[in-house]
């Protein structure tokens, strides 16, 4: 019965998740769905434990209500500071 109601909630975007976003790598991770608030809570110290180990930077967390879409969004906007745009001329005909 538990799991049925789990996945209704998670279904309606009801289900508690633990957010967690990192700087190095620049990632947002998903973990869950739970029941309750007290089960995310529990569960997260195992995800930061697990990230820490495995060499995670400025670990944030946060229980929220929701229904993302990835479990794992890699954040590559600091990649492309790294290259410079090219420049585009208009209105000239060559």
């Amino acid at each position: 019965m538990k799991e049925l109601l789990l996945k209704l909630l998670d279904i309606v975007g009801l289900a508690f998740w633990v957010e967690i976003t990192t700087e190095n790598p620049r990632c947002t991770y998903y973990f869950g769905p739970f029941l309750q608030k007290a089960e995310a809570t529990a569960a997260q110290v195992g995800y930061v434990e697990d990230l820490q180990s495995e060499g995670a930077k400025n670990i944030k967390v946060s229980i929220k209500r929701c229904k993302p879409a990835n479990l794992t969004i890699f954040d590559d906007r600091e990649d492309s500071k790294k290259f410079s745009s090219v420049p585009t001329f208009s209105g000239q005909s060559f």
